[in-house]
């Protein structure tokens, strides 16, 4: 593993953590045992341990090193202020997109240049269950009043051709000839 994935993983697995308290923050409000919150911190917490597993199993101490009370706090508090704010405005599903849909990009970035494939797998898996999530909120909020809301783009596979999963072209029009 060289510094530069190490780099990326702590962003990523800082990047979840951030996502989770606001997940546990919107959450609160719910009740609901099996809510989008509740599965998003689930899932949020699966992947920081995937993380932090691969990171403490590095030889070099300093690559071992966790997230510090400083940053758990940090994240509590940005949470807290963030989450409050879109319950006060209604627009709690909003900000969870914009949260989710961050963990969704990092989390595409650091599998496709993740060096193991072990890694690979996990994220691969908790990268289908992302996914999931990031559509789950962004139909909720798109129910959501007042302005308009961008909802996420999940990039499909191209196929051989260069058209997607639906048969339209795809992005990469030199695919297609």
């Amino acid at each position: 593993m060289i510094d530069a994935e190490v780099i990326r993983l702590r962003r990523l697995r800082n990047t979840v953590l951030r996502a989770r308290a606001m997940a546990m923050v919107l959450d609160s409000c719910s009740g609901r045992l099996n809510s989008v919150f509740s599965r998003s911190a689930l899932d949020c917490w699966r992947i920081a341990r995937a993380i932090t597993g691969k990171l403490r199993a590095h030889p070099y101490l300093a690559y071992q090193r966790g997230p510090g009370d400083l940053r758990t706090i940090y994240n509590h508090l940005s949470a807290t202020m963030l989450g409050g704010s879109a319950l006060r405005r209604g627009r709690r599903w909003r900000t969870f997109a914009v949260a989710l849909q961050r963990v969704s990009r990092e989390l595409d970035d650091v599998r496709a240049l993740t060096w193991s494939s072990e890694l690979s797998d996990t994220l691969g898996r908790s990268q289908m269950r992302i996914r999931r999530l990031v559509m789950e909120v962004d139909v909720a909020a798109r129910k959501e009043g007042g302005a308009a809301h961008q909802p996420a783009r999940i990039d499909t596979p191209a196929v051989a051709d260069g058209r997607d999963a639906s048969g339209r072209a795809g992005q990469w029009p030199y695919l297609a000839i």
